[in-house]
């Protein structure tokens, strides 16, 4: 996205990706409502609604005693009363095919970081490796978003903050047939949360875990991932012997919670999860990654232009976007503590705890999470502006 905005505004742009493409299973699909607001701004939404995608208006966590209410999208504010599912690699492939429309912006591709090009502290690029060898790309900013594990951020040295998580989560996929449930879910059973979203042909589901544990659950074999699943969720009993054969049918997710204490030395910036690694709770890290490029390229197209990008102009990138990132973590590690953590302990009973049932019975306060969920915090608006476009073959 960032790749993407500050090609459209002018600047030199080279995106470099690891694999040959953007098929990697069990991502996040989430696209706000944010998110979709940032599309229209670029005159894409069009385009975009072509992708294969399930809106949603609705989210509820389905119990032994009935579906409770979680989020509502219908009373959003602005243009959106949804999010959609849209399977990342697709999302990826037309951010990109809309990049490659303006003469400034490359996409590198089985090209995989190494490490910095750095002088007199100055980061003046990147070493990448490709199958033809090593290269070397000058730049007069890099920026990492190269994800949690990012290898550039630890090449650079920066010091992070961790808060911990008390769960890892697996991601599986089990077709849908007719009867299924109708829209995205969470199942919660003792012990366990299953979110599971609907894909229109299959369901992408998750299994919820305390952290540590995965090392135990595949010594005893998918066999007891199978039958957790019939038990949680009947209906899919006659799938899952098909779908879930071997553990190279599921995806493990370490699930961190984490941030930067700064974003940025000279040269280099980090954004999304490279800068704040967000826990999966509402699914909001995408969220916050794209928010982040709109900041990005809003600050720093013109003294890219220039190239005369200054610490003061990653400086005010962080600050734009570290109040988002505090207040969204500090939510995620509440609902962790409160919620996610009793409900992973208790494995004799499953019920919402009925304050939250109370909550969530409150219009306001459900209409407050469904708006954190699909809106965030300090939305950001596109500000850059538009180049040339060249219709490339």
């Amino acid at each position: 996205m960032l790749g993407l905005l500050l090609a459209r505004a002018g600047v030199d742009v080279v995106v470099l990706e690891k694999y040959q493409d953007f098929f990697r299973d069990f991502r996040g699909d989430t696209i706000h409502a944010s998110t979709l607001q940032v599309l229209y701004e670029l005159d894409l939404l069009k385009g975009f609604e072509e992708l294969p995608q399930q809106p949603t208006r609705q989210i509820s966590i389905l119990t032994d005693d009935g579906m409770v209410p979680f989020g509502d999208f219908t009373h959003l504010p602005g243009r959106f009363q949804h999010i959609s599912f849209v399977p990342q690699w697709d999302f990826l492939t037309f951010i990109t095919e809309q990049a490659r429309q303006y003469p400034s912006f490359t996409l590198l591709q089985r090209a995989e970081f190494t490490t910095l090009l750095v002088e007199n502290g100055q980061v003046r690029g990147v070493r990448y490796r490709t199958p033809e060898g090593e290269q070397e790309l000058l730049a007069t900013l890099t920026v990492a978003a190269d994800g949690r594990h990012s290898a550039v951020r630890r090449a650079a040295g920066l010091p992070q903050v961790e808060f911990g998580a008390p769960m890892d989560v697996l991601w599986f996929r089990v077709p849908r047939e007719e009867g299924d449930p109708t829209s995205s879910f969470a199942r919660l059973t003792p012990g366990r949360l299953f979110p599971m979203i609907d894909r229109r042909t299959y369901w992408q589901g998750a299994y919820t875990m305390p952290k540590g544990s995965f090392g135990e659950l595949k010594a005893s074999g998918i066999a007891t991932l199978r039958e957790e699943l019939r038990q949680a969720m009947p209906f899919l009993s006659g799938r899952l012997d098909d779908a879930l054969r071997s553990w190279d049918h599921v995806g493990f997710l370490e699930v961190r919670v984490d941030r930067l204490k700064r974003w940025h030395r000279p040269g280099l910036l980090c954004i999304g999860d490279a800068a704040h690694a967000m826990s999966p709770i509402a699914g909001v890290g995408i969220n916050l990654a794209v928010q982040d490029a709109v900041a990005a390229a809003n600050r720093l197209a013109d003294p890219l232009r220039r190239a005369e990008v200054t610490e003061r102009d990653l400086a005010a990138v962080q600050r734009r976007r570290m109040l988002p990132t505090r207040v969204t973590q500090a939510v995620q590690l509440t609902i962790q503590r409160n919620l996610i953590s009793p409900l992973l302990e208790k494995r004799d009973s499953a019920t919402v705890p009925r304050p939250m049932r109370v909550l969530f019975s409150v219009a306001p306060v459900r209409r407050w999470v469904s708006r954190f969920i699909a809106i965030g915090v300090r939305n950001e608006h596109v500000e850059t502006p538009v180049a040339t476009r060249v219709v490339r073959d």
